[in-house]
């Protein structure tokens, strides 16, 4: 298992993530719960994973996260909670 990693993201992946927030209007409040999650440190599976929120999907492989899906859309990989 691995931890999601919070500091030094590539800087393209960075940049897709707030690409994401905006254009998909993920708002503050989905993004203060993905940081309280974050704040457990969770562990996550080494391939494709997602964890769902009332307002927003989070998608990742391994420590890290790849991008945000908002509900209705369908995610890969394995659940975690």
């Amino acid at each position: 298992m691995a931890k999601v990693r919070r500091q030094n993201l590539p800087p393209a992946l960075f940049q897709h993530l707030l690409d994401r927030v905006q254009s998909r209007k993920i708002p503050a409040a989905q993004l203060e719960l993905l940081a309280r999650w974050l704040d457990t440190e969770p562990d996550v599976p080494e391939g494709a994973w997602y964890k769902r929120f009332s307002g927003m999907t989070v998608c990742g492989e391994g420590e890290l996260i790849k991008t945000f899906l908002l509900p209705g859309h369908s995610a890969k990989g394995e659940r975690v909670s």
